[in-house]
């Protein structure tokens, strides 16, 4: 394959999508890669980097003109998919990914257009073989980790319990809400700070893996077996269940020093955890993180990337979390990239089989159309007539 890397144009954006040593293993596989110019410096990664591994390093255009396979952190928009270099790309283009299909399936249509074949890493399916590809877990690790350390610069007092000359200094107290691979990072990092640590989550598998980590599980009695889909993602409530989960939660959420929530359901809105109400309650200067930001948050009074101050309590709605840790944000995104090129051209030659399920699973445009099922049903189109793959038992 000839691998085309680009610099990744978004404001807060400093990852990128490939390291050197994601070049060596894949130059090392007979794969020739070029990358553009500058495109890894700020993850710390100069160009002299990629040239002494056996990258070519070229400007954008004469990356993307010399590709077969281009890969980004973030795909295109509809409106970069009309300027160069993108509008140079076609059908004989394969794009790798986040497209955010479900969120924003105009993009996925806009690809479509274009004759490329789009590959969608926030489609990955989570199953056991899928697990060095999974994009979303890698990033999801370094944004709850992330959102310990701002969380706790931003509070008005110390982490851990100490013992000193001037008295004891009590802990700070974390409720993590969302206990998903961010969430469960969150608790791990808190911890290791010293913190008293409580977290919920609707998930009945949720509670044993919170505990494991020597954090209180918040056990509402709320979960049932509609609490998560075949992905092992959260599912949306239903408005009685959300108003019971607000009132047994009010208190949890009125002890915390910090509260960091991670709560979203894949293609819809980000449920609200903590009302207004539930903030007025916390003490002054304690602190919510809210990684759900980007899709509206857990809290009506988040602010994606902005500061709210209500009633004393810090509202943060943070949405470059993995950019603030780049370099190894990027290293692990590019262990995750080349997992998937090397399982997409496992013999050298790039083989995009749709009998195979992870293959299928993350083909999100290919001959002009979308493929994908669950963005096409957001699109309002009929599904397509296909034989579905082998189906693996899921982890």
């Amino acid at each position: 394959m000839h691998i085309g890397v680009l610099a990744e144009t978004g404001e807060r954006e400093r990852r990128v999508s490939l390291t050197p040593s994601g070049v060596r293993a894949l130059y090392g596989a007979g794969h020739a890669v070029a990358i553009e110019s500058g495109a890894g410096v700020t993850a710390g990664f100069p160009d002299q980097a990629y040239v002494d591994v056996g990258a070519d390093v070229d400007e954008r255009g004469e990356v993307v003109d010399g590709a077969s396979v281009v890969i980004t952190v973030n795909g295109p928009d509809e409106r970069a998919l009309q300027s160069a270099p993108w509008s140079a790309i076609g059908s004989g283009h394969v794009v790798v990914g986040l497209h955010d299909p479900l969120g924003r399936p105009a993009r996925a249509e806009a690809l479509a257009a274009t004759d490329a074949t789009a590959i969608s890493l926030e489609l990955v399916p989570r199953i056991t073989r899928a697990q060095s590809m999974d994009v979303l877990s890698s990033m999801a690790t370094v944004a709850g980790y992330q959102a310990v350390l701002l969380g706790s610069t931003r509070i008005q007092k110390m982490i851990p319990m100490l013992m000193t000359a001037a008295g004891t200094v009590p802990p700070a107290r974390f409720l993590v809400l969302g206990a998903g691979v961010a969430g469960l990072q969150a608790i791990a990092s808190a911890r290791r700070l010293g913190a008293v640590v409580e977290a919920y989550d609707i998930r009945p598998a949720a509670q044993e893996q919170i505990r494991s980590l020597g954090a209180k599980a918040v056990d509402l009695e709320l979960a049932d077996d509609d609490a998560e889909d075949a992905g092992g993602y959260a599912t949306e409530q239903s408005d009685d269940q959300n108003r019971r989960q607000h009132e047994l939660l009010a208190p949890h959420v009125a002890d915390a020093d910090v509260v960091i929530t991670t709560a979203t359901v894949p293609g819809a809105a980000s449920p609200e955890l903590v009302t207004p109400e539930m903030i007025e309650s916390m003490r002054p200067g304690s602190v919510i993180v809210d990684l759900a930001a980007e899709l509206g948050g857990n809290t009506r009074l988040t602010r994606a990337d902005d500061e709210i101050e209500h009633r004393g309590v810090l509202i943060l709605g943070p949405t470059d979390l993995t950019s603030r840790a780049p370099m190894t944000a990027s290293q692990m995104f590019s262990t995750n990239m080349v997992s998937l090129l090397r399982h997409l051209a496992p013999d050298g030659e790039l083989v995009l089989d749709l009998n195979d399920e992870i293959t299928a699973g993350t083909v999100l445009t290919m001959g002009g159309e979308v493929r994908h099922p669950a963005v096409r049903s957001r699109l309002g189109l009929p599904e397509l007539s296909v034989t579905p793959p082998n189906q693996e038992e899921e982890e």
